[in-house]
């Protein structure tokens, strides 16, 4: 049987999704909270793959299993011996030709920047934090030229392991909402890295450092030495995985509203 899965993470304990020989990554305490259930071992293979300090509103990930279980004795006991920044949010049965990475069809990530003099303290690792002041209109015209299908080589990073820089980014919304601004992305996929280094040009010619029509020069340089350097991790969350219908998996419960409405296009 295979089960399909939403979790939501804070990623700042972790060294991201991806399993490691540490044991200390979310992967490796999913599946030992699964496995506990299931009372055989248990292997997942998720949506996407965030780094340390990356967090999940909606991370989807499926598993194989022979145990019959009710389905809510996947989310409450895989969340009885999760770590308390790790929730398992639904479970629910899918075909077996239902794949968590390869049956999505748009992935959404959200970027939550603090933009003020003082650090915060509540939100610490949970936004980023830049000190100068920042631009809204010259980011959003920024931005412009990297929507659609380019290739992005001058944002993926040098560990980046997908076959192709070839990427549809379908939107890039940018929202100030006092000191905060909020970058959203969405895209088919993402490389590795893209959202945090698109995060940091932008942030760049915010604050005056290049002037807008920098970034769709980048973009044609291809070459990653010419963009800004690689943004924090401590804002970026991976907002929102989308499938097909025909799969009719759950929604999230929303959680913080400034964390998890959408903005407009």
């Amino acid at each position: 049987m295979r089960i399909a899965i939403g979790i939501a993470y804070d990623g700042s304990g972790f060294e991201g999704w991806q399993s490691q020989p540490s044991g200390r990554t979310v992967q490796d305490h999913v599946e030992r909270a699964l496995s506990s259930v299931a009372a055989h071992p248990v292997r997942t293979i998720a949506a996407g793959r965030t780094d340390a300090g990356v967090h999940a509103l909606g991370q989807i990930a499926h598993f194989e299993t022979s145990a019959e279980r009710p389905t809510q004795a996947w989310v409450r006991g895989a969340n009885s011996t999760l770590p308390e920044a790790v929730a398992v949010q639904w479970a629910q049965p899918v075909p077996d030709d239902f794949h968590a990475r390869f049956a999505a069809v748009a992935r959404t990530y959200r970027y939550i920047l603090y933009c003020h003099p003082v650090r915060p303290a509540i939100l610490a690792r949970r936004v980023g934090w830049f000190h100068p002041p920042l631009a809204l209109e010259a980011m959003r015209a920024a931005a412009r030229p990297l929507l659609g299908e380019h290739d992005f080589s001058a944002f993926r990073s040098a560990q980046c392991q997908a076959k192709s820089p070839v990427r549809n980014l379908r939107k890039l919304a940018i929202a100030q909402r006092g000191p905060y601004f909020v970058f959203e992305l969405t895209a088919d996929a993402f490389l590795h890295r893209m959202v945090r280094n698109v995060v940091g040009c932008l942030v760049h010619v915010g604050k005056g450092e290049r002037p807008p029509e920098w970034l769709g020069e980048v973009l044609a340089a291809r070459a990653r030495a010419r963009a800004a350097p690689t943004f924090p991790p401590d804002g970026l969350y991976l907002a929102e995985v989308r499938y097909g219908s025909q799969w009719s998996l759950p929604g999230f419960a929303p959680m913080m509203p400034f964390f998890s409405t959408a903005l407009p296009d």
